[in-house]
């Protein structure tokens, strides 16, 4: 028979697993359902009661959306600026990052400031003055216009990540660095860097989602088709007089798929990089 000790554990364990379970079943019914919905026709879609496996299994929505240069253009563009962003936020960010955690100069804490308040703002009040400075600059239906404006959301979460993760690492590693004949380039690139890589990697998988998922500036910012990114697209799906419901289940299931993957093969970077970035400010 169980001990006291032993059935007080099991229940704990209990009342941990079953809550976890039902929050993932919440969190994943919708895309299981997304998921099914796009292997079904649009009259499938809407049957009552529903079924979960139809009797017409069909890839016939996802080879519409790769059979049509248009929609995988949706997707093109959303890599090139998705993958832009994140290349920039990363180099930007370290740099920055590194400045703030090894060096005093000045007005270093009213920098600190605006990269934080920043970060209160609330996107959709810069919609307009952006439109207008894009249009001003010209680059208005350009990726550029994209990645400049992703930039300034992605930015200050990142450096303010990156400089508490490099308040974690000991100063006496540049220190050894500069005794080999090395300087602050070689300290940041050759040994700060390379250590660093959970916190770099955590940063990167959340700067790649907010530019692969934003819908708002990515609508105002562009106006050809050529130029619009996946959310846009799934937009379009919608028809005056009809929905292609199946093609946008389908479109919406293969726009999960990136982050799915980086979720997939760096969960253990992107929650130890979390982790260690919020150990210090």
């Amino acid at each position: 028979m169980r001990t006291t000790k032993q059935k007080k554990l099991l229940a704990q364990k209990i009342g941990i697993i079953f809550p976890l379970l039902l929050g993932a079943l919440f969190a994943g019914f919708p895309v299981f359902w997304m998921l099914v919905s796009s292997f079904k026709s649009n009259s499938e879609i809407f049957e009552y009661p529903p079924r979960i496996i139809t009797e017409n299994f069909s890839f016939d929505a996802y080879a519409t959306i790769l059979g049509d240069p248009v929609k995988v253009r949706f997707f093109i563009n959303s890599y090139v600026v998705s993958l832009s962003v994140t290349m920039l936020t990363l180099i930007v960010a370290i740099l920055a990052a590194y400045a703030f955690s090894r060096y005093e100069f000045r007005f270093k804490n009213p920098l600190n400031m605006i990269i934080v308040s920043v970060q209160a703002v609330p996107p959709i009040t810069l919609l307009i003055p952006y439109f207008g400075l894009m249009v001003t600059l010209r680059l208005y239906n350009t990726y550029w216009a994209l990645i400049l404006t992703y930039m300034v959301f992605t930015l200050p979460y990142a450096i303010i990540m990156m400089t508490g993760y490099f308040n974690t690492l000991p100063k006496e590693l540049d220190e050894a660095v500069k005794l080999d004949g090395g300087n602050a380039i070689t300290a940041l690139w050759r040994v700060l860097v390379p250590i660093s890589i959970p916190g770099i990697v955590s940063i990167g998988i959340y700067t790649f989602m907010i530019a692969w998922n934003e819908y708002l500036f990515a609508l105002t910012l562009t106006r050809t088709e050529d130029m619009r990114t996946v959310p846009i697209g799934i937009q379009l799906l919608m028809g005056q007089h009809s929905y292609e419901w199946n093609e946008m289940m389908a479109m919406s299931i293969l726009g999960c798929i990136p982050v799915l993957l980086l979720f997939l093969f760096f969960q253990r970077y992107f929650i130890g990089g979390l982790t260690g970035g919020s150990v210090k400010g």
